[in-house]
């Protein structure tokens, strides 16, 4: 957690708040914004402090420490992480070497048998998705952005982004289907990802744009399938404006030849206030797909979020 502070400060053009910076960590994690998260967050704000690496003000603006202080204060924790770096430089520069004999001695060679079991990759194929390059020494293809525009829609992030967007998955309360303003985002290749982190502090709509690398933790099935469950013909949609109602989702999904068999909303138990959210049943699996593909696209003056339910 706490390198991923450290980024989020460093990644920022103002100052930072305390407590978007709690929501912009947790959430990149995906840690849950609950008392557990919060007491995690706060105990490693600490450590950095009493390490010399933050600085927190009365007004709870964090700051990054630089200079001879924090160098001395990395401990064996920055020794170690130095050394695998250095190890994995070493791997890579070994493999390069090993690679570039093998195809020496495959031109040097007059049998084509030989020549095609020990060249190398031709140069001008496309790089690995997850090949390490100069600023993205890990390879990452994924993505967290954050401080999105709570209007946003899928097309006009994808043109903001340097390279390709392969898939987005927006960040929203489980519940109530209200959106973060963040997302996870998968690009085509580790140098797409690269690019697109190139233009953290960007203005998106009026808003300073979050970018940080976020791998997939292991376990985690990323990104999540984009073809229905067989046989499904119900959706969930979330980030609703409370002035939706059944004709404006029939019109909706209409655009697009969908039509909508049931619709049935969302209500708060006590108070009877409609959540924003809802489930939409269509006639037919084909009718259905058609309607996911509307995920992220305007209505009335949001973008609505849709998730594939059983």
């Amino acid at each position: 957690m706490e390198e991923t502070i450290l980024k989020s400060v460093r990644s920022s053009v103002s100052n930072v708040d305390i407590k978007s910076l709690r929501s912009t960590v947790l959430l990149s994690l995906q840690m849950d914004m609950d008392k557990d998260g919060k007491r995690a967050f706060k105990k490693a704000v600490k450590a950095m402090e009493e390490k010399g690496v933050l600085e927190v003000s009365e007004e709870g603006v964090v700051k990054a420490k630089e200079g001879k202080k924090r160098k001395a204060d990395e401990g064996e924790g920055g020794k170690k992480e130095k050394k695998e770096k250095k190890e994995k430089k070493e791997k890579k520069e070994k493999k390069e070497k090993k690679e570039k004999k093998e195809k020496a001695g495959a031109d040097s060679s007059s049998s084509p048998l030989v020549a095609a079991s020990t060249s190398a990759p031709s140069l001008t194929s496309a790089p690995p998705k997850n090949a390490p390059c100069p600023k993205n020494r890990d390879g990452v293809s994924r993505l967290f952005l954050g401080n999105l525009p709570f209007t946003v829609d899928e097309a006009t992030l994808k043109s903001h982004l340097p390279g390709t967007v392969t898939h987005i998955k927006w960040i929203t309360d489980k519940e109530t289907g209200r959106f973060y303003g963040s997302a996870f985002v998968e690009m085509l290749n580790s140098l797409d990802a690269a690019a697109a982190v190139g233009v953290a502090g960007s203005e998106i709509m009026g808003r300073q744009l979050k970018v940080n690398f976020a791998p997939a933790r292991e376990g985690d099935v990323w990104p999540p399938p984009t073809a229905s469950p067989e046989g499904c013909c119900k959706l969930f949609i979330g980030n609703l404006s409370y002035d939706i109602d059944d004709d404006g989702i029939f019109k909706f999904f209409g655009n697009v030849d969908a039509e909508v068999k049931a619709v049935r909303w969302l209500h708060h138990k006590d108070s009877g206030d409609f959540k924003g959210v809802g489930y939409v049943e269509f006639w037919n699996t084909e009718a259905c797909e058609r309607a996911a593909g509307l995920n992220g696209k305007n209505l009335l003056g949001r973008p609505i979020r849709i998730d594939w339910t059983d």
